[in-house]
């Protein structure tokens, strides 16, 4: 089979490969459309050190073409979509409660990290019982897609960030997580958000999923814009979604005392990440720092895909470009640029 692959740091190619095997509780999928993420730049670029003939990719639909023995859930043609992240259900870490742990720090991040990825025309998904989902017929491929980490992520940031009902969120960054993010803020209850961003097309679509009010931070500070847009008091909860120092801190600066700081952002590069000690209160102002990984799971997408079924949301307005698996280097070019407007390239097998 034909894989798109690292091969070592800044480099990507095509190759061949052998088709995988599933094991007992495993099963193939036969990707039909695919989606390219930022973190696979980041991969690409050392972000989780060295890898060699890694095939890439993590978001993907398609049709099962083959199970292990003992799947009971899946056959042969079904339509189905996989998480980016795809634990060990009976690890330590999922039992107690924090699955995309599983097998050690992020270890429930397989694809593209532990094992090879989606970007292929066959991969394999371990426990596929536990972490395939089923796409509803009135759910296309292309709106499907987006289940496997851009909404899962996004929408994490906003559940876990806390938002009392009628409450106020900024939310740092309009990329697809930070977009989905403000969607998700949306549905949780918020009766403010404040997207913070720059690009005038992402501004737009900001707006589009239900921010009130847009802060360019390359045209005002952000903190003292939110603080005046929020008489002073700040907001309720900030939600990172970019994955960067400089905004993580104005995070916790423009979170009111005893509000929470939700993080999505991959932090891809550095040592360390500093928390302003002031805006933090000296480090007793209440202020909670929550972090998160992609949830997974087939409960997870069948309820995210619930939500595109049912209108809730539309994540194709996020796909600007699409391209065919055989010019996934072009696609994979683009995305790494963020030239030509670009939010998310589609990639079709």
């Amino acid at each position: 089979m034909q894989a798109f692959v690292m091969n070592g740091v800044g480099e990507t190619r095509m190759t061949e490969k052998e088709r995988p095997q599933p094991g007992p509780n495993d099963a193939i999928l036969k990707p039909t459309v695919a989606l390219i993420c930022t973190s696979d730049v980041h991969t690409v670029h050392g972000a989780i050190g060295e890898r060699e003939n890694l095939t890439l990719g993590h978001e993907a639909v398609g049709v099962v073409d083959e199970v292990g023995s003992e799947v009971e859930r899946f056959s042969e043609g079904d339509r189905a979509v996989v998480g980016a992240i795809t634990p060990e259900w009976g690890s330590a870490a999922a039992q107690d409660g924090h699955p995309s742990q599983s097998g050690g720090q992020l270890g429930g991040w397989k694809f593209a990290n532990e094992k090879d990825g989606v970007f292929a025309e066959y991969a394999h998904v371990n426990e596929a019982d536990a972490n395939l989902a089923h796409i509803p017929d009135g759910v296309t491929d292309e709106e499907a897609v987006y289940v496997c980490d851009m909404l899962s992520t996004g929408f994490a940031g906003a559940e876990n960030a806390a938002i009392p009902m009628g409450g106020t969120v900024a939310v740092f960054a309009q990329g697809p997580v930070g977009l989905m993010a403000t969607k998700g803020a949306r549905l949780q209850g918020a009766g403010r958000v404040i997207a913070v961003e720059s690009v005038p097309e992402r501004q737009e679509l900001a707006r589009e999923y239900g921010a009130d009010e847009i802060v360019d931070f390359e045209a005002v500070d952000p903190v003292e814009r939110i603080h005046e847009l929020t008489d002073g008091e700040g907001v309720d909860a900030a939600i990172e979604a970019l994955g960067s120092e400089e905004t993580l801190a104005d995070c916790v600066a423009v979170t009111k005392p005893g509000g929470t700081v939700s993080n999505v952002g991959y932090y891809g590069e550095g040592g360390t990440v500093d928390i302003p000690r002031e805006a933090w209160g000296v480090g007793m102002a209440e202020k909670d720092i929550v972090t998160d990984l992609c949830p997974g799971g087939s409960v997870r997408l069948g309820r995210l895909l619930r939500l595109i079924e049912a209108g809730r949301v539309d994540p194709t307005k996020m796909t600007t470009h699409e391209f065919d698996f055989e010019n996934i280097e072009e696609a994979f070019e683009l995305m790494a640029s963020k030239e030509d407007g670009v939010i998310k390239p589609l990639v079709r097998f």
